[in-house]
């Protein structure tokens, strides 16, 4: 069964999603099974998720671009592996990919092996990024939240605020209160 996607992200676009639900619905994709989306690819995508839980083996989920399904090369490698999971095929129409054939198969397994090399090259580069950074003495580690506040936990703790309220008012947690005044010395934990 074909299922359609169309998606949008502003009113502005209108046109454009009508093109979409034009060459979806030309294609075969009737209204029963064709999901209409209005909103931007970054953030919650309600009608992708649908859409993902509808499709049933042996189904052909169907988009007009790749810029309609996926805000990235990760993310459209993530929606290819749930759908191969369900033994669902994926056609992006102006790509010309469709995985249900040996070439499209093809086609999302070299975009599968540059999403693997491009995210291990980044981690290389961040691994080397790193030790040049600790042997200059540049790179310590990310400080903790709550350590950043010490200077202003030691000094709502002296102008008499319980701890209770310096966490409440600096967000962070009454335990980090309690370690920070612990370091700075025991006579702020009397005070």
């Amino acid at each position: 069964m074909l299922i359609g996607l169309a998606r949008t992200s502003t009113d502005e676009q209108k046109a454009g999603l009508e093109a979409q639900i034009e060459t979806l619905r030309n294609l075969g994709v009737d209204d029963d099974h064709l999901f209409v989306e209005e909103a931007s690819s970054v953030g919650k995508r309600p009608v992708l998720d649908e859409v993902l839980k509808f499709c049933r083996k042996g189904d052909t989920l169907v988009v007009t671009s790749l810029s309609r399904l996926a805000r990235s090369v990760p993310h459209l490698w993530e929606i290819v592996q749930h759908l191969q999971k369900k033994r669902v095929a994926l056609r992006i129409l102006d790509l010309d990919i469709d995985t249900s054939t040996p070439n499209g198969r093809l086609m999302m397994t070299l975009v599968g092996g540059i999403v693997q090399w491009e995210r291990e090259i980044m981690l290389e580069r961040q691994k080397i990024g790193i030790a040049k950074a600790r042997k200059e003495g540049k790179f310590r580690g990310r400080v903790p939240t709550a350590r950043r506040q010490g200077a202003e936990v030691v000094k709502l703790k002296a102008e008499g605020v319980a701890p209770s309220d310096i966490a409440k008012r600096l967000k962070i947690s009454r335990a980090s209160v309690y370690r920070i005044l612990s370091e700075t010395g025991p006579s702020e934990l009397s005070t």
